[in-house]
């Protein structure tokens, strides 16, 4: 399967582009995901796009309850808004590597750094709200 965009939005917002993917793990999972980001076709110079990873595994209840507020946070707007940043998700469970360093840590949020480089992000509470997930995000980036 390839990346099927999508447009939504109107002329007075940025179009949303949908990526379609397959987990980075493994690209032949039967599992999808979506991968987040926005563009423009008047930005006239290139800007790195923001990207976060997010380390979980199937069955964990913590990662899908975080899952479900990255949706929404994603797809809410204002002076936050994280539309524009790609999320990754990765499965620990396929690489022997991210499941030795996160097993007992999922789910780990990560922004990559301009160099390629991951930090983790300090974890968010359960009970946060959406908003404050969006808000803890955007301050992420911006440091």
């Amino acid at each position: 399967m390839g990346v099927v965009k999508i447009a939504i939005g109107n002329a007075a917002t940025r179009p949303q582009l949908f990526q379609h993917f397959r987990s980075a793990a493994n690209p032949a999972a039967p599992n999808t995901r979506f991968a987040f980001c926005a563009a423009s076709a008047s930005f006239s110079s290139y800007s790195a796009p923001r990207k976060l990873i997010l380390y979980s595994k199937p069955g964990c209840c913590l990662c899908d309850g975080l899952k479900e507020k990255l949706d929404a946070a994603f797809s809410l707007s204002g002076m936050n808004s994280i539309s524009d940043v790609q999320l990754q998700i990765r499965d620990i469970t396929t690489n022997p590597e991210w499941e030795r360093l996160y097993q007992y840590e999922i789910p780990v949020l990560a922004r990559v750094r301009e160099d390629g480089t991951e930090e983790a992000l300090p974890r968010l509470s359960p009970r946060l709200s959406v908003e404050l997930v969006q808000k803890k995000i955007a301050a992420a980036f911006d440091q």
